[in-house]
C-alpha cells in the first residue's frame, strides 16, 4: 500500500485514525517522561555545571535520534522480524519497570553507573563527563527505537507512524510536563501505561506466527483493520476508565 492509498484510508475512517493518534499521544508522552527521568538520574553525580551540559547534550541527542527514526520508519516497517523483536523489547521494559517497583529504593536517586558495562567501557577511553554523555546518548537511541515500536504496534500506516514519532519529538518539549502533572494526581496512570505497553508488545509478538501463517483465520483477526480499532479502544480504556472511576468513586485513589 503506497502513501496515497494510506492517506485515502485515513480519510475514509477519520475516527479510527484520530483514536490511534490519541493513543500515540499518551504512549509517546509516557516514553518521553520516562526518557527524561532516566537522563536526569544519570547525570546526578556530576557537578551542577557539567550536569546542565550533559542534559543539554542529551536533549539534543534525543531530538536527533527521534528524527532519524522518523526518516527510517518506512524501512523499519518492512523488516518483518523487527516487529516480534520489538515486542520482546517492550515486554522487557514492562518486566523491568515492575521489577524495579518491587525492589526497595535506595536512599538517594543517583544511578550507580559503575554497574553499567557500557559506562565502564566509555570510562576507559573518556573522562567521567563525556562517558556520562555517551551513556546518555545510548539511552536516547534506545528510547527513540521505543517510539517507533510503540507506533508500529498500533498501525502499519506510515502516515500515522510518522505522526506518532513526530508527536514523540514534541512530547519531549511540551506534552511531557503536563503528563507528569497528570501522573502526580493520578498515580495509578504510570503502571496503567506500562500495562498498555505490555499489550502493544504482545500484539507485536503475534506478528511472528502471522508471518509464517498469514492465511490463518487467527491472523485475519489479529492483523485486520478491526483489530487495530479494538486495540485503540482497549488502550484508551486502560487509561481513562480508571480516571473516571477515581473521580466518581475515588477508586483507584488519587494522589495528593
Amino acid at each position: 500500500m503506497d502513501l496515497f492509498e494510506q492517506f485515502q484510508q485515513l480519510v475514509q475512517d477519520p475516527g479510527a485514525a484520530a483514536l490511534v493518534v490519541l493513543n500515540l499521544v499518551l504512549i509517546e508522552s509516557l516514553l518521553s517522561v520516562d526518557n527524561a527521568a532516566v537522563l536526569a538520574t544519570m547525570v546526578m553525580d556530576l557537578k551542577q555545571e557539567e550536569r546542565n551540559k550533559a542534559l543539554k547534550y542529551g536533549i539534543i541527542g534525543a531530538y536527533v535520534f527521534r528524527g532519524l527514526c522518523l526518516l527510517f520508519a518506512a524501512w523499519l516497517v518492512q523488516i518483518w522480524w523487527l516487529k516480534p523483536l520489538g515486542g520482546l523489547y517492550l515486554i522487557y521494559l514492562v518486566f523491568n519497570y515492575f521489577r524495579t517497583k518491587a525492589t526497595p529504593k535506595e536512599e538517594d536517586d543517583v544511578l550507580n553507573k559503575e554497574e553499567n558495562r557500557f559506562y565502564r567501557f566509555f570510562q576507559g577511553i573518556l573522562s567521567p563527563f563525556w562517558a556520562t554523555v555517551a551513556l546518555v546518548e545510548l539511552m536516547d537511541l534506545a528510547f527513540s527505537i521505543d517510539n517507533v515500536f510503540a507506533a508500529v504496534a498500533f498501525t502499519d500506516n506510515l502516515i500515522l507512524i510518522w505522526t506518532g514519532v513526530f508527536i514523540g519529538i514534541l512530547a519531549m518539549r511540551f506534552v511531557a510536563q503536563g503528563f507528569v502533572k497528570l501522573m502526580e494526581r493520578y498515580t495509578f496512570l504510570e503502571p496503567a501505561a506500562f500495562l498498555v505497553i505490555a499489550v502493544l508488545g504482545i500484539k507485536l509478538l503475534l506478528s511472528l506466527p502471522c508471518h509464517f501463517f498469514p492465511e490463518s483465520r487467527f491472523c485475519e483477526i489479529a492483523e485486520g483493520h478491526d483489530a487495530d480499532l479494538y486495540l485503540s479502544i482497549l488502550t484508551v480504556g486502560i487509561f481513562f476508565v480508571p480516571i473516571l472511576t477515581s473521580r466518581w468513586f475515588n477508586f483507584p485513589k488519587r494522589g495528593a
